[in-house]
């Protein structure tokens, strides 16, 4: 297992590769070109310079999250031909620059949802949220006008202005699309990129929809077991695996989390590690990564990781807003250098206590 951080690169995120490298633990960082645009081809040029930017500072780039998918690829519009082949040669130029793991989503038109992006907790910290009450009685198009002035002038991933802009004709590309059409044009996608990620050894890691069910009436698949079970027999190639989020599968509480990833092994090639508070199955918040105060029990969760022999990058994932920082919500460095030592601390004192048992 390798800790990471995630780091959106200079000008956009407000914690520096310094900062992270002071992180006891920390070798690694996911990371993007995030000032580009879905469908875009990422040139090798600017994939080296960020690649050589990371290294200088004493880490190196353990996967890139996102390259994000065009709405056409989703939707099996007309012309995702010529998205698909932009992202052929997106994963040609990373594998080109040793760059092995691609996370993604394939989630329609909203990467994630939450409903408050600055929850006040008791403590004083303040968390990302989730209600489905106010999903109920929000116009999709209003989205985020709702959340943009809790930003703290960031960029969210996947709520975009100019994807926003955007939103009426996004969700008219799916008026025809089911579940079932969703997982084949999933399907149709992995199928026609298999063949550069075998030649180049990238591991394409799905990430899990947030939350784990429809939204305004989108369809989702990536939500359970049995339907990533189901997306892994389908594409049968070690190429075609998992973004282990603890958090997204999480959000519905029939998943069970160490028993999900046991099913996943040799599957899981990137993972997310986050902790949920929950006030009813639908009325959620994010907590700190200690298991309690949340939902969730993180040492069965790491020990699951453990004992599949996990040993990709795994990143803590959103952290509270503590100590009076300002930054992109979810992505703040204290909460987030805190999480990662915890979870460090689990996975020493799970291999150890392993080891003595075999001794």
């Amino acid at each position: 297992m390798e800790m990471t951080l995630r780091w959106y690169g200079s000008g956009f995120d407000t914690v520096t590769l310094k900062q992270i490298r002071q992180i006891p633990g920390v070798t690694g960082v996911i990371t993007t070109l995030y000032d580009t645009k879905p469908g875009e081809v990422w040139s090798r040029e600017r994939i080296r310079a960020l690649k050589e930017e990371v290294e200088a500072s004493g880490l190196h780039i353990a996967g890139i999250e996102s390259v994000n998918v065009h709405e056409a690829i989703k939707a099996g519009a007309s012309e995702r031909e010529a998205y698909i082949a932009n992202y052929m040669e997106t994963l040609e130029n990373l594998g080109k620059e040793g760059i092995r793991l691609v996370c993604y989503n394939f989630m329609p038109v909203f990467d994630w949802t939450r409903t408050e992006l600055a929850r006040m907790r008791p403590d004083g910290s303040s968390v990302l949220a989730y209600t489905q009450e106010a999903v109920d009685h929000l116009d999709p198009e209003k989205m985020f006008a709702s959340i943009s002035c809790d930003m703290n002038g960031s960029i969210m991933p996947g709520w975009e202005p100019e994807r926003m802009e955007h939103v009426k004709e996004q969700f008219a590309m799916y008026r025809n699309v089911d579940e079932e059409k969703l997982f084949e044009n999933l399907r149709y996608f992995l199928e026609k990129i298999m063949p550069v990620c075998d030649r180049y050894q990238i591991n394409m890691a799905i990430h899990p929809d947030d939350p784990a069910w429809s939204v305004f009436g989108l369809p989702r698949i990536i939500t359970n077991k049995k339907n990533i079970l189901r997306l892994m027999q389908m594409v049968d190639n070690p190429h075609n695996g998992v973004t282990f989020c603890s958090g997204s599968y999480g959000t519905n509480l029939d998943n069970d989390l160490p028993d999900m990833i046991r099913s996943l092994k040799g599957r899981i090639h990137f993972a997310h590690v986050r902790n949920l508070k929950f006030h009813s199955p639908t009325n959620f918040e994010e907590a700190a990564h200690l298991s309690s105060d949340g939902t969730f029990d993180m040492y069965e969760i790491m020990k699951a990781f453990y004992e599949t022999g996990y040993d990709g990058p795994i990143r803590p994932d959103h952290g509270r807003m503590i100590w009076d920082e300002i930054a992109m919500p979810g992505y703040g460095l204290y909460d987030r250098a805190l999480g990662a030592a915890y979870l460090n601390g689990l996975w020493e004192a799970i291999e150890k206590n392993a080891k003595r048992r075999q001794g």
